[in-house]
């Protein structure tokens, strides 16, 4: 289900109506939406331009949405990890009753629609608060998958237990892990082809599985159908650069967004910015070829943000200051992310 407050949506139509209606989305207050995992609110394991939006919003609006973790309940209740009532009943209904699933496994809450949205804007995505739910999370290796296929061709899971009082999962005897920086895997918007996967990264973001778009980052993603169409899920409590065995500690999760178009923006990638950083991305089957996109969009980033740099002093910026994690390497496009910090630069023109 979602709840959505219209009465500033009201006053935009009222304003609009006068002729006072001004181009910035800062104008008037925006409003505020919830958005909830119900088998009416999710598509499961594809990203898609004529999928009907289930919430229909305003430049400047911000949503709260839940994802769930795109598990098979039976197969938590059989672990005895968690009591049965730990699993949330729109899991139970998802399940039970969305048919319409693939080519990937992940289940996405949305799509939402941005009013004037359009191919070739910008959307900015604010990720304002992201918080865990439940009080458990799992990590599954599949069969001949993640980074060492060959080595590993068993299926395995694990149902892991989850103290948000601490902030902490333990994953195995005597093995504890941080859960205080949670992330959605799956941000994105529809691309501008046929139904897509949920499973590979691109420049319609997806499953880009970057721990570090975090609570207090702004994800900026290229729009490719009228609205935009954003979706998100595969949230993650814990997750190592890499991702080497294919999942992270996957999670239910709820985040705060606000969502902006921009006009005045052009990209080809995704970026991200945090209050210290400017991040880059590449996207590539080949991690070479992702290495390489990366650092030619730290290069076009930092002489389009400061002109009296040229390339050449770019490039030698992106060798002895920015740092490249691997993002991921088992969705099939591997990820690289570079890391600019703001604090480098010293003069802005």
């Amino acid at each position: 289900m979602f709840v959505a407050h219209n009465r500033f949506r009201q006053l935009r139509l009222a304003f609009a109506a006068a002729g006072l209606l001004a181009a910035s989305a800062s104008s008037l207050p925006a409003a505020e939406h919830t958005l909830m995992p119900t088998p009416q609110t999710v598509h499961i394991g594809h990203f898609l331009a004529t999928l009907k939006p289930v919430l229909t919003i305003d430049s400047g609006d911000t949503v709260t949405l839940e994802s769930t973790p795109s598990i098979v309940p039976s197969v938590v209740d059989t672990s005895g990890v968690v009591p049965p009532s730990a699993v949330p009943q729109h899991q139970r209904d998802i399940y039970g009753s969305v048919q319409d699933r693939g080519p990937g496994p992940h289940v996405l809450t949305g799509p939402i629609a941005i009013r004037g949205a359009m191919p070739g804007d910008v959307l900015e995505v604010r990720i304002l608060d992201v918080e865990l739910v439940l009080d458990w999370g799992y990590n599954r290796q599949r069969p001949y998958a993640g980074t060492l296929p060959d080595e590993f061709p068993a299926l395995w899971s694990r149902i892991i237990p989850i103290n948000r009082t601490t902030k902490t999962a333990q994953v195995a005897r005597g093995v504890v892990v941080p859960v205080n920086r949670p992330f959605f895997g799956i941000m994105g918007v529809a691309p501008d082809t046929g139904r897509i996967s949920s499973g590979p990264p691109g420049v319609h973001a997806g499953n880009m599985d970057n721990k570090d778009l975090i609570a207090g980052t702004t994800l900026f993603m290229p729009v490719h159908a009228p609205g935009a169409l954003f979706s998100a899920g595969d949230a993650h409590a814990a997750q190592g650069h890499g991702e080497v065995d294919l999942t992270a500690i996957e999670a239910g999760m709820r985040g705060k967004f606000q969502f902006i178009v921009r006009k005045d923006m052009k990209l080809r990638w995704p970026r991200a910015e945090t209050p210290t950083h400017w991040m880059v991305m590449g996207l590539n089957p080949d991690l070479d070829e992702a290495m390489k996109i990366a650092v030619r969009e730290t290069i076009d980033f930092i002489v389009q943000r400061f002109p009296h740099l040229t390339r050449e002093e770019a490039y030698m910026i992106a060798s002895v200051a920015v740092d490249y994690h691997v993002t991921q390497v088992v969705d099939g496009t591997k990820g690289i992310h570079g890391m600019i910090p703001k604090s480098i630069f010293t003069q802005t023109q």
